[in-house]
């Protein structure tokens, strides 16, 4: 699990605690893995919730005793949770966030009980072929895959592996065979209510539960919305700098219906400027529909053919075109920088394609990480689930798409150096433009300065 990806999940694990343990009952819960403490073995994880310390390290003992007392109840049920969704995988202990010193600890492993509602690991990847055989977009390729690793079952690779194991060695096998990072046998997330699941996008925790799921798709899209809230909708940082140059740091690309006036607010907050960056170097991806909001505000009002993707369960092929209105101030007549690296994925992916085939904006960082194929997941277990690319995009401009090849960039320098290069070429355009009023050159050329002196000293 990336930094990202464990971000993202700590953040909907401690939504869910607030909610089950109620307010002021804990701080917060982190996430840790085999290497970050001596008590988790290989394959295993960790979920340590921190809850309000006394005010003297003497009552440790008995303020976690009655901490205990008072929420026993909804301890049990994080752990009966945690072990039909992680049974092995994952560890729960509650204590408190002193870092200075020795404080007690409770420790809640899986005891076991709940085994026979678990499925075994050969139940988990013979379930996982089936429906790899009966969805993948390139049938023939499935079957090469699933063939592939059947042989390794059959052998005994997969037998007494702990989730976490079992589910990266399958996915690995998955990928030699065929290629694709969409492809995945995956753990479902955190500690929700119910079973969890990916969205459009690809993997990921989900809002919700069996009584969610049955309150309909408004209900549905409403978690996702708030869930949505809790890292802004994937918009990191946004920021005028100095020579009046926007910049975007987008981590993910959800739904409009959720993120459409989180996005119509930023670009709002860019409007004004006279040139814009795109960091998309952390973006791993998300709704198509996303990226045709996000590349309607950078282009005119006229019909633009975005991209297509065509489903190879129908044989259907749906038609992206950029919309004509859109909420708030168009970003048009500008230059765009996109940064790009090899994190940069799948819908973050197309966002770059897409702008570089229209020649709408100049890419500069690494080449991407080479999947173009949307993914939906489809559970196992209650703890397992496989995300299956089922479709292919194929851009109206070059016929083709980023599968295995990432996006190439139009300036290719190492992640770490995209932003800069991106500023200063921003600032330069900025400084060649008629009529800049004053206190702006004077804010483009001194940034631009400080770009210049800093890359002379990193060549020094």
């Amino acid at each position: 699990m990336d930094r990202a990806e464990k971000d993202q999940l700590e953040r909907v694990i401690n939504h869910e605690l607030r909610k089950r343990f109620g307010p002021g009952a804990v701080q917060r819960a982190v996430l840790l893995e085999h290497g970050e403490d001596p008590a988790i073995g290989p394959g295993q994880q960790m979920l340590r919730v921190f809850v309000p310390a006394p005010d003297e390290p003497a009552g440790y003992e008995q303020a976690l005793a009655a901490w205990q007392d008072a929420h026993r109840a909804a301890m049990d049920e994080m752990r009966r949770e945690l072990s039909l969704g992680q049974p092995s995988a994952w560890l729960l202990e509650f204590t408190f966030d002193d870092p200075g010193g020795e404080v007690p600890r409770i420790t809640m492993p899986d005891d076991g009980s709940l085994a026979a509602e678990q499925m075994s690991g050969r139940e988990i990847v013979t379930t996982a072929m089936s429906l790899l055989r009966a969805n993948y977009v390139f049938p023939e390729v499935a079957d090469q895959a699933a063939t592939a690793v059947e042989a390794r079952l059959a052998a005994g690779e997969y037998d007494n592996l702990d989730e976490v194991t079992l589910t990266e060695l399958v996915t690995s096998h998955l990928q030699e065979v065929t290629g694709d990072k969409h492809l995945a046998l995956r753990l479902r997330g955190g500690p929700g209510p119910g079973p969890g699941g990916p969205g459009p996008g690809g993997p990921g925790p989900r809002a919700g539960g069996p009584a969610l799921e049955a309150r309909g798709h408004e209900a549905r899209r409403l978690a996702m919305r708030q869930m949505g809230r809790l890292d802004n909708f994937g918009i990191r940082r946004v920021e005028r700098l100095d020579g009046n140059v926007g910049y975007l740091d987008v981590r993910r690309v959800p739904v409009p219906a959720n993120a459409g006036p989180a996005i119509t607010a930023a670009m709002e907050l860019v409007a004004g400027t006279d040139a814009l960056i795109i960091d998309l170097r952390r973006n791993g991806g998300g709704s198509p529909e996303g990226v045709v909001l996000w590349c309607s505000y950078l282009l005119e009002e006229q019909p633009t053919h975005l991209n297509d993707i065509f489903h190879a369960d129908t044989g259907e092929t749906r038609q992206f075109w950029a919309l004509p209105y859109v909420p708030g101030t168009r970003y048009v007549d500008r230059p765009v920088y996109v940064l790009t690296s090899s994190h940069t994925f799948s819908g973050g992916e197309d966002f770059c394609y897409t702008l570089q085939a229209l020649g709408r904006a100049e890419l500069i960082g690494e080449t991407t990480g080479g999947g173009a194929h949307p993914t939906r997941g489809f559970p196992i277990s209650r703890s397992v689930h496989i995300g299956i690319p089922f479709a292919r995009s194929i851009n109206p401009v070059t016929g083709t798409n980023w599968q295995g090849t990432g996006v190439v960039p139009d300036v290719a320098v190492p992640e770490a150096q995209a932003y800069d290069v991106a500023y200063a070429k921003a600032l330069r355009y900025v400084l060649a433009m008629d009529d800049v009023p004053p206190p702006i050159a004077d804010e483009a050329r001194e940034a631009l300065a400080g770009q210049e002196s800093a890359e002379a000293a990193v060549r020094a």
